[in-house]
């Protein structure tokens, strides 16, 4: 009597290793079609969560997200569930209070300078390289030719044409970019 012996073929691991690259690339197609249509917007910035922590009392990371109700409720979402509610007039009142009296944090100030950099930019026609975030300080270029340093500190604004040399202070980006001598790009 004919005997037959079944055994089990083993899938290469070639194909188990494209069989995970496909799958992972799959979950990323889907998590990239899913952030086009609806696209996960954090409205809280780091200082607004510091801002509602130091009202309310609580550490900020715990704070998921703020809205108002009726126009009369302003609403507390806590990243564990849970929330609060609040008089608008009276947190409105108190957000005044504390953002006269908390002060800005290194990122704050990097984010504030980066956004006014980049806007001084665009008036002249400008770029930068990479910011050295500890000094806040880049180079500038136009047309792919080095025009100056630019940078900011206790001092305010600043700029050079060359390495080293003689700082030129104004107080706004701007203005220190054109202390470098460079005109405003010109629409066309």
């Amino acid at each position: 009597m004919p005997y037959t012996t079944h055994t089990q073929q083993a899938i290469p691991s070639s194909s188990v290793d494209e069989q995970a690259l496909a799958q992972a690339e799959l979950y990323s197609h889907l998590e990239t079609q899913a952030e086009a249509v609806a696209p996960t917007q954090d409205p809280l910035t780091s200082r607004d969560r510091r801002i509602i922590g130091e009202i309310i009392e609580v550490q900020p990371e715990s704070v998921r997200t703020i809205w108002i109700e009726g126009g009369i409720t302003v609403w507390v979402q806590f990243v564990e569930g849970g929330r609060l509610p609040f008089d608008r007039n009276w947190f409105a009142t108190r957000v005044a209070e504390v953002k006269a009296t908390l002060p800005e944090s290194l990122r704050e100030r990097n984010e504030r300078l980066s956004d006014e950099l980049e806007e001084a930019c665009a008036v002249f026609g400008l770029y930068h390289g990479e910011i050295d975030w500890l000094s806040f300080s880049t180079k500038l270029y136009q047309d792919g030719h080095f025009v100056g340093f630019v940078g900011c500190n206790q001092q305010g604004w600043y700029a050079r044409p060359r390495q080293y040399g003689v700082n030129r202070v104004a107080p706004s980006a701007e203005q220190v970019i054109a202390l470098l001598g460079v005109r405003a790009a010109v629409a066309a």
